[in-house]
């Protein structure tokens, strides 16, 4: 089965920012948030939890970070977030396969957006954890495959955590347990740097799976964490975990950074 990944050669052309119109600089002057090149020597990786973002806020943050990731003036990053109820569309996505009108979206308050990441249409919504890692794979070695690999093994690692058994690599590409599908994946590789990632189902409301064909897959059933475990989770409990688990597989030492430290970096205090 295809993974699905776009490898581009050339950066992302520049595009205004929604935050204010300001550039996006993780690098302010009193070095709350050290370089790569100052200090943590490629091997740091800065996660910050986002909270809920707008899907086309998220994707033009992750290109200014993924300039300087590039150029490296940052290390590499993990951010978290969640968003309100959106379908997207990565490269090999179909119009067809979105079963709802454009009425019935609008009543629902779902969006759709075309993004430039590989796969086809999936969901995005409140209580699924995304992670937007944007990883310069020169510094950690291997190719696009060994990274979506590894994105797979952070996830079943972390469900393993929670009790949950989970597969992939023998599945078409994503986490599964059993026959379905509880973690989607679609990746952009730009000069070596990565863009887009993974979206782990937490507690979503999965009725919104019933209204797209989810990654081109007509029979492909999905699933949840909360549907699996007795008792409550949530999106906040999850996140440590997998954080934890995004260090060891990357081998990268791990510092988080809370939306308070970093807005006034953002400029969008």
């Amino acid at each position: 089965m295809r993974p699905d990944i776009v490898v581009r050669q050339r950066s992302p052309s520049s595009q205004s920012s929604p935050f204010k119109g300001e550039e996006v600089s993780l690098s302010p002057p009193q070095g709350r948030i050290e370089t790569a090149g100052r200090g943590l020597g490629g091997r740091e990786c800065v996660t910050v939890s986002l909270g809920v973002v707008d899907y086309a806020e998220a994707v033009e943050l992750q290109r200014q970070l993924h300039r300087q990731v590039v150029d490296g003036t940052l290390p590499d990053l993990l951010l978290l977030l969640e968003h309100p109820h959106v379908y997207t569309l990565g490269r090999r996505g179909k119009e067809k396969d979105l079963l709802s009108t454009e009425e019935e979206r609008l009543a629902c308050g779902v969006e759709v957006h075309r993004t430039d990441r590989g796969g086809e249409v999936t969901y995005h919504g409140p209580g699924q954890l995304v992670g937007y890692p944007i990883v310069n794979l020169r510094r950690r070695g291997g190719g696009p495959l060994v990274y979506v690999r590894a994105l797979e093994a952070v996830i079943v690692a972390t469900l393993g955590k929670f009790g949950l058994s989970s597969q992939s690599g023998e599945k078409p590409t994503g986490v599964w347990v059993g026959d379905a599908k509880i973690a989607a994946i679609g990746v952009k590789i730009s000069r070596r740097v990565t863009m887009h990632g993974f979206a782990l189902n937490v507690a979503p409301d999965l009725s919104y799976f019933d209204r797209i064909v989810p990654c081109g897959m007509p029979d492909a059933q999905v699933t949840s964490m909360a549907a699996l475990l007795t008792g409550e989770i949530s999106v906040e409990q999850v996140v440590p975990v997998l954080i934890e688990r995004f260090g060891e597989t990357f081998g990268l030492r791990v510092s988080r950074r809370s939306l308070d430290e970093i807005e006034p970096v953002l400029g969008i205090a």
